[in-house]
């Protein structure tokens, strides 16, 4: 007897749910180890350019857990610094 709870969750068409964010999550997790402040200054970076540029053609609410689009910027911002910071401190 299979439990519903293990039993593998569906689209809406009909197929398996495919769960690729948590490759990619681990993907880059793995990066972060590996390259450290380096990987952070350029994952920073590369969200803070995006989001720039979503932000300046016109959004305003995000899908980032602090929804509005100027703190995640300021986010990102910060998390670019802090990688730039330990970058120093690693190459010194």
């Amino acid at each position: 007897m299979t439990s519903t709870s293990r039993a593998p969750r569906e689209t809406a068409g009909g197929t398996p749910y495919d769960p690729l964010r948590l490759c990619v999550f681990a993907t880059i997790a793995l990066l972060g180890w590996v390259l450290g402040p380096l990987a952070l200054l350029g994952f920073a970076m590369l969200g803070l350019v995006g989001y720039t540029q979503a932000y300046r053609a016109g959004l305003t609410r995000s899908k980032c857990f602090l929804r509005d689009t100027r703190l995640v910027i300021a986010y990102l911002g910060l998390l670019a610094v802090a990688g730039a910071v330990g970058v120093w401190f690693w190459v010194r």
